[in-house]
């Protein structure tokens, strides 16, 4: 697959774009984070909306339900964020916001079922798992899951892991983009056919090589959680990428959206963190 300038150019534009907005939320305070990730939660979930009505004609995409997802899935993200506004603890409003919105969920799913969408509340389900669940287990990586207790919410240790997996999903996804175009030969998969083992396979080294590199000269953390952290998100970026592309398939569209020139909707620019994120949050978890 050679190389297209004029594609490239207008993925690199968009890009830098993309790379600026996010370092921007990231960097400058929790709140700027939690805003943005919660920009990028509402555009997840309306693409995904628009999927699924293609996907499952009798999904009830103008109902309720969809929307009370949505609510209950930005709630747990306030839940997850631990931060305060005014002395008054924002966790416990999202939990009872979260407890609500879920109960309308069920309502509203039981419902749907009784009207014969039977597989309305099964994608529902998926999407606060796929959407929201992936995005709160950022933000409370974030916020309260790398940060030492008696250290304020500014403190690196909290955007570096963060701002570690981003990093490594732009490698991983723009090298697997150049080497693919410029020496990729052999399809990786039907889903995806522009997709070739030596674009998933070079993006996935320099990923994980650059993420190891980066991580040993920041030295918060130990080199082979850093490494483990590239492979993880070199993997399930790839597999994020994969489903999301199913998606697309099973509705019969090519972009879930049209938001960013040359990378196509919200999902389309966040189907790899949706698949990395909970696996690197659980190996922070679990060994760091």
């Amino acid at each position: 697959m050679a190389l297209n300038m004029a594609t490239f150019r207008t993925r690199a534009a968009t890009a830098g774009v993309f790379v600026a907005v996010m370092l921007l939320g990231l960097l400058t305070s929790p709140w700027t984070f939690f805003l943005l990730f919660t920009v990028i939660h509402f555009g997840c979930w309306v693409e995904y909306n628009r999927l699924a009505r293609k996907i499952v004609p009798t999904f009830p995409g103008n109902t309720l339900l969809p929307y009370a997802a949505m609510g209950a899935g930005w709630f747990f993200m306030i839940y997850s964020s631990g931060l305060s506004f005014g002395g008054i603890s924002l966790s416990s409003v999202g939990r009872a916001g979260c407890l609500v919105m879920l109960a309308i969920v069920l309502l509203t799913g039981i419902i749907a079922f009784s009207r014969k969408q039977n597989r309305s509340l099964g994608w529902v389900v998926f999407g606060l798992l796929y959407i929201s669940g992936s995005l709160s287990a950022m933000v409370e990586l974030r916020m309260r899951g790398s940060v030492p207790a008696a250290e304020p919410l500014f403190h690196p240790a909290g955007y570096a892991l963060p701002l570690g997996i981003f990093i490594a999903l732009w490698i991983n996804d723009t090298m697997a983009y150049l080497v693919g175009s410029l020496i990729g030969r052999t399809p990786f998969s039907p889903i995806s056919p522009k997709k070739t083992w030596e674009g998933t396979g070079g993006g996935a080294i320099l990923c994980v090589v650059t993420v190891a590199l980066l991580g040993h000269w920041v030295g918060l953390y130990r080199l082979a959680d850093w490494i483990a952290i590239g492979a993880i998100v070199a993997i399930c970026g790839v597999a994020g990428d994969l489903f999301e592309s199913k998606l697309k398939r099973m509705a019969g569209v090519k972009d879930s959206g049209s938001i960013m020139p040359g990378h196509g909707g919200f999902l389309d620019r966040f189907d790899s963190l949706l698949f990395a994120a909970p696996l690197a949050w659980l190996y922070v978890k679990l060994m760091m």
